[in-house]
């Protein structure tokens, strides 16, 4: 990892774009690397560059390419690179989307400046960041697929204990340190378990490793 956290800004409004770039840059550990009005130029930075950003903010409205055809995109071509959608829509469809389209974090434009850099610095170390309000979205929307029943869908032996356990630390939020610290296990050998949690589950990275624990009833409601 870089030492600083790589940021790059897309939205249509460039009053907002400088805004957000001065509060971000106050932080020592965030460097704004390029900032784009829409998708489109977004993705031809992208191509161009030597090298990728940790962190995409990224709006859902803009011309010639929204932000959930933006991150659909870069989600498949640039996995490593993590997305935040900061949006002045708030419901549960908008959040939805960008969710299933890859978002790492959702957060409104309303969000203060501490709470936008939190944010960064979770997805950065963690991989994804959901508030309360994403949390329970994404509870209740798979709250009816597991209603007839209250276990997984897979056998007892698809998750080793200590994967299970893991996983529910990811989806708490905990970073790898943490981890470590709470179960008395390396870096690394976390760093297997995730990557074997990964392929089991059939996913690219904590995000989706959140969404298919909750989907298929492998940890308790995270709320």
């Amino acid at each position: 990892m870089s030492l600083k956290i790589n940021v790059a800004i897309v939205d249509d409004e460039e009053l907002f774009r400088v805004g957000i770039s001065y509060i971000l840059t106050k932080d020592e550990k965030i460097n704004i690397v390029f900032d784009a009005s829409n998708g489109e130029e977004l993705l031809e930075y992208l191509a161009e560059t030597k090298a990728l950003p940790d962190v995409i903010i990224m709006d859902i409205k803009m011309p010639k390419l929204n932000g959930v055809e933006a991150t659909k995109i870069i989600s498949k071509t640039y996995p490593k690179v993590s997305i935040i959608a900061l949006s002045t829509y708030n419901t549960k469809p908008f959040i939805r989307n960008m969710l299933d389209v890859g978002a790492a974090a959702y957060l409104v434009k309303n969000s203060s400046p501490s709470e936008v850099i939190h944010t960064i610095k979770q997805v950065y170390f963690n991989g994804f960041y959901y508030d309360n309000k994403v949390l329970k979205i994404i509870n209740n929307r798979f709250a009816l697929n597991n209603k007839a029943s209250k276990k997984s869908i897979f056998d007892e032996k698809f998750l080793t204990a200590r994967e299970k356990e893991i996983l529910e630390l990811i989806c708490l939020q905990f970073t790898t340190a943490q981890i470590g610290e709470k179960l008395c296990i390396s870096p690394r050998t976390i760093e297997v378990h995730r990557k074997n949690l990964l392929v089991k589950a059939g996913v690219k990275n904590s995000t989706g490793l959140v969404i298919f624990a909750i989907t298929n009833s492998l940890v308790p409601p995270l709320f």
